[in-house]
């Protein structure tokens, strides 16, 4: 993942792993959100595009490891149904997300929402 800064002290995505509940986990504070994502998407496969990692540190949207997961997990469910590029919303957040790279292209608070649309998209996933 290239011309990836160091983020310290963030959490990182997660998604629930099939049967059971999601557990939070937080990031450690000696290792860099490159290392700790990277690790997280070794278990997910869900990856950053350049445009989503500004945009998440620009509005300090910071995901853990259960969140990486439901994140996972929602791609899979829109997968299913043959979506190509879906928005999630999780949380307070919103994700939209290329299906078949499992890419995040970009990120945003709900409550920056208001009066915003969404283009690019075929489905939607609420989780």
């Amino acid at each position: 993942m290239g011309g990836t800064k160091p983020i310290d002290n963030r959490p990182i995505p997660a998604v629930n792993r099939p049967g059971g509940q999601a557990k939070k986990h937080t990031v450690q504070p000696d290792k860099s959100f490159k290392e700790v994502f990277e690790a997280v998407k070794g278990q997910t496969g869900i990856s950053l595009s350049k445009h989503a990692q500004v945009r998440m540190t620009a509005r300090d949207i910071m995901l853990d490891k259960g969140q990486v997961q439901r994140l996972s997990m929602a791609v899979e469910r829109a997968r299913q149904k043959g979506v190509r590029d879906t928005l999630v919303l999780m949380d307070d957040t919103a994700f939209v997300i290329n299906v078949k790279s499992t890419t995040v292209v970009t990120a945003t608070k709900c409550d920056a929402l208001k009066d915003k649309v969404f283009t690019n998209i075929d489905g939607a996933v609420i989780v």
